[in-house]
């Protein structure tokens, strides 16, 4: 029976001993080889968002966008253009007599209006390094709007740009702080 015992207590000790040594070599993994490159997953594009959605998101062209669907301009100026859009804000459309605002904004005067907003569109995309460049430039309504640019100031006409270069998908916009109106109209 003690032969037994010490049989028992050698075999414990010997698997207690292997259980807690540290293997001679590690073991072999098998890796995998790669048969191709994984694709990589894209990223949704985002689209840049066009003239009309571009000022409705800034919050300073409530009345810009009343008129342009007044005048049913939404639909072209959210088309593929590109389009450079001298776009007054919500001030610069304060400064005009109510009356006439009102007016403008009425069914039958629908032509008035188109021509005055078209009159503050150049085809194309024409941004402030480019404005600085020119005198003038024919716009959408047809006639010449008048540009001067003074060291940091840039004029379109009795407009001062207070803010240029605001890039939409179909465009850029120039923040002006008046309503121009084409000379046929004054």
């Amino acid at each position: 029976m003690l032969n037994k015992k010490v049989l028992l207590i050698g075999v414990t000790g010997a698997l207690v001993l292997a259980a807690c040594a540290v293997p001679a070599a590690p073991m072999p993994t098998a890796v995998p080889t790669p048969t191709e490159a994984p694709t990589p997953i894209a990223a949704p594009a985002m689209e840049a968002k066009d003239i009309v959605d571009t000022a409705v998101a800034a919050g300073s062209f409530n009345t810009l966008a009343a008129a342009l669907t007044a005048a049913g301009l939404v639909d072209t100026l959210k088309g593929e253009g590109p389009f450079t859009v001298f776009a007054p804000t919500d001030e610069a459309f304060a400064k005009l007599d109510k009356a006439l605002l009102d007016d403008l904004l009425k069914p039958e005067n629908k032509d008035k209006l188109v021509a005055i907003l078209t009159y503050h569109v150049v085809p194309g995309k024409v941004t402030a390094a480019d404005v600085v460049k020119l005198t003038s430039a024919k716009t959408v309504q047809g006639e010449e709007i008048t540009i001067k640019a003074d060291n940091d100031m840039v004029m379109i006409n009795d407009a001062k740009v207070t803010t240029p270069d605001v890039m939409a998908g179909n465009g850029v916009i120039h923040v002006i702080d008046t309503v121009i109106l084409p000379p046929s109209m004054k």
